[in-house]
């Protein structure tokens, strides 16, 4: 770390003086890819409303990890979260219901555990940040989990992308190629599952999905091949988490929502710009 805060205080910018500015700076040049790349999978295997209901569902996470004494319930949340996506998928291969009603049945039953659990004796607003997220209390500990979920993630894709592009395209055909789809649907429900939780303390509950959509959302109304599809979306998600930090520091606004506010803003641009293209 001190050769990162020995690079960022070369910066012409005032903030560098602080060390938890530090430690945001550095914890969002690592987010940005993860959403980047995760956005684009998230949204060629059309799991915009997963990845929702696995935001929301971090509440009951949180909640099992207070009842059973843990300081930091960050790895509950994420016991809970793959839990969640695992009995999401192994019900919607099952039922009848479309995946939507059965995300939607777990989601609200996820929420309203959580709620329930942590209103306990009016306690739930010590856990408001997470609502919220507060990237600005980041730790050095935390940042090496947000790497070790980074390195993961690139590893997935390295290995399962081309396998999971054909599953989103064909799934029918995917099977009929040899390839295991359900169970590449599953792992890749849980490294979602992880990425998510772990970054929700940080980001908040309330933003995750937004985050995690919007860049890749924008990066789909540009661009003109597979290759510029990833691209662009590593790059509006990093200037979003960059200018989004900048901003909430100059005008005194939570990170999260500012972060998100620049990512809608990148959205509205690209996709005017797809109509001019269109047109």
């Amino acid at each position: 770390m001190e050769i990162w805060y020995a690079l960022v205080e070369r910066l012409p910018f005032a903030f560098v003086q602080y060390t938890f500015m530090k430690n945001a700076l550095l914890a969002v040049l690592l987010i940005a890819p993860i959403f980047g790349l995760a956005g684009t999978l998230v949204i060629n295997n059309r799991m915009s409303f997963y990845s929702d209901a696995l935001g929301h569902s971090a509440l009951a996470g949180i909640a099992l990890g207070t009842i059973i004494g843990l300081q930091d319930p960050v790895f509950a949340m994420i016991l809970f979260s793959v839990l969640f996506g695992l009995g999401i998928s192994t019900v919607k291969n099952h039922a009848r219901s479309s995946t939507d009603t059965i995300i939607g049945v777990f989601s609200s039953s996820a929420v309203a555990l959580g709620i329930a659990l942590l209103s306990r004796k009016g306690g739930f607003a010590r856990y408001n940040r997470y609502l919220v997220g507060d990237i600005l209390a980041i730790k050095p500990a935390d940042i090496l989990l947000i790497a070790a979920v980074l390195f993961m993630l690139l590893a997935f894709y390295a290995l399962f992308f081309n396998r999971l592009l054909v599953i989103s395209v064909n799934q029918s055909l995917a099977v009929s190629k040899g390839i295991p789809a359900r169970l590449l649907e599953n792992a890749f429900m849980v490294l979602i599952a992880i990425l998510v939780t772990v970054s929700i303390k940080w980001i908040g509950t309330l933003l995750i999905n937004s985050l995690l959509i919007l860049p890749a959302s924008a990066a789909r109304n540009v661009a003109r091949s597979v290759r510029q599809y990833h691209v662009y979306a590593v790059i509006f998600s990093l200037f979003s988490c960059l200018t989004g930090l900048i901003l909430s520091y100059y005008f005194d606004m939570a990170a999260g929502a500012t972060i998100v506010l620049v990512s809608a803003l990148i959205f509205a641009g690209t996709y005017l710009l797809g109509r001019v293209r269109g047109e």
